[in-house]
């Protein structure tokens, strides 16, 4: 039989069209609310093949995750770090493993290898190095602004602690893989950095002398100390990519929060396009911002010292460690003991975990919080202060302002606790004075 006598008719309620009728009435543009569908009368293995790959078993979920998932309207600028995060680890990996190739663990040759070897010797070895060193400090950057976004408006409360939790635990990674690579290059900072920080395990009672010899793999810091630093800093940042997973699922788990507090189900949008055209703005400001950096200030955010070769008997002036460590190294130098400070330090993320768990006011909202905005805008300042005085010198007065400044961030922590008691207590207080206010809406806040 020839394909001129093969006549396909298809059956539609109350008519039958011929294969020619129904091509023109199904592409017609009149007939978009016409039961027809012509996905529907493909055959199957046609639409397995033809579909996207992102229908395909295994995919979906980056479908569903990253394109389709529904999110509120109302998301400022201040949502887009969460994703930009994303992007500064996937370019640190990046550059990480193409690094890893060019460097030798050997005290004898890591700095020459970095200096002069990957700099004159490697094509673009150069932009490598400035990607990997300036990235670590934009991704630092990106997260503590992520940070910050959470502390303003209130987004470790219930129900999503683990979303917070697992935010701690990554920066916490985060942390102790910024200073394994920081020894690394083994210039002199890198090494007085690596001897004064692996010192503090000495303060643990009775285990702490054995436990910095594990540390060090011998008596001091050398060739054995880096080797377990560089594999360990090549391997943390993979964990932390996984802690990345967890940290996304359980956001997705109950969503985002937004400005407001409140999300209407059926005002939400989808991630793709809306976001996504809404943070590509974003990635291109930060784009041009990376880009002067590792073009023309390449060793800015930098130290100095760190581009002499390490030298064990040479103390320099004044040991420091990289910019988005200074708050935390300020609180630990702050105290003179340094077990003090070593539990000091053990406090500060201690306090962070128990946020969640310690706001338990009837507004969990930051926007709406009795003297929050004013709680944080002081709270931030505090730790900009506490980085300025990491910078200096461990004399008067630097070492009392940073004495005083420790204790003004950790009673930030202990104020949420009771402003959130004093807003738990305040519905109660109104409806006792009967005081005109919407009683249902109280109602609902003295139930939780």
């Amino acid at each position: 039989m020839s394909s001129s006598n093969f006549v396909v008719n298809y059956t539609i309620p109350n008519q039958t069209l011929s294969h020619e009728e129904y091509s023109e009435r199904a592409i017609s543009p009149r007939l978009r609310g016409s039961a027809v569908s012509v996905q529907s009368l493909v055959a199957p293995s046609s639409r397995r093949t033809k579909g996207p790959i992102l229908d395909e078993p295994g995919f979906h979920v980056l479908r569903e995750h990253l394109i389709d998932y529904p999110t509120g309207e109302n998301l400022n600028d201040l949502w887009g770090f969460g994703s930009m995060a994303g992007i500064c680890l996937g370019v640190q990996i990046l550059t990480g493993i193409f690094l890893r190739m060019h460097y030798p663990a050997s005290t004898r040759l890591a700095f020459e290898a970095v200096e002069q070897h990957m700099m004159r010797d490697v094509n673009f070895g150069w932009l490598l190095r400035y990607f990997h060193a300036n990235g670590a400090s934009f991704f630092f950057i990106v997260v503590y602004r992520h940070i910050f976004r959470g502390f303003y408006y209130s987004s470790y409360t219930a129900p999503r602690e683990l979303v917070w939790l697992s935010g701690i635990r990554i920066l916490l990674v985060m942390i102790i893989t910024a200073f394994l690579g920081y020894v690394l290059p083994w210039g002199q900072m890198s090494f007085w950095g690596a001897t004064v920080i692996t010192s503090l395990a000495s303060a643990i009672p009775r285990a702490g002398p054995s436990i910095v010899e594990w540390l060090w793999g011998g008596f001091s810091v050398d060739n054995a100390t880096l080797n377990r630093f560089f594999r360990l800093h090549f391997v943390l940042p993979f964990v932390i990519a996984g802690l990345a997973g967890v940290h996304l699922a359980a956001l997705h788990q109950y969503g985002s929060t937004n400005p407001i507090g409140s999300v209407v189900e059926s005002r939400k949008v989808t991630l793709y396009p809306y976001y996504f055209r809404k943070d590509l703005v974003a990635w291109l400001i930060f784009r041009i911002a990376f880009s002067f950096f590792v073009f023309f200030e390449p060793n800015a955010m930098g130290h100095p010292d760190n581009s002499i070769p390490a030298n064990p008997l040479s103390t320099p002036a004044h040991i420091q460690p990289e910019w988005y460590f200074l708050p935390v190294y300020a609180i630990l130098r702050s105290i003179p003991d340094k077990l003090g400070g070593v539990l000091r330090i053990g406090r500060v993320f201690a306090r962070m975990r128990y946020l969640p768990f310690g706001q338990t006011g009837t507004f969990r909202h930051g926007n709406f919080r009795m003297f929050h905005k004013r709680l944080f805008r002081r709270f931030a300042g505090i730790c900009f202060f506490l980085g300025w005085i990491g910078a200096k010198p461990v004399e008067s007065p630097y070492l009392e302002f940073g004495q005083v400044a420790g204790r003004l961030f950790f009673l930030y922590f202990y104020l949420q606790v009771v402003m959130a008691q004093l807003e738990r207590g305040f519905p109660r207080y109104l409806l006792s004075k009967k005081l005109v206010f919407p009683r249902t809406c109280w109602e609902h806040h003295l139930s939780v």
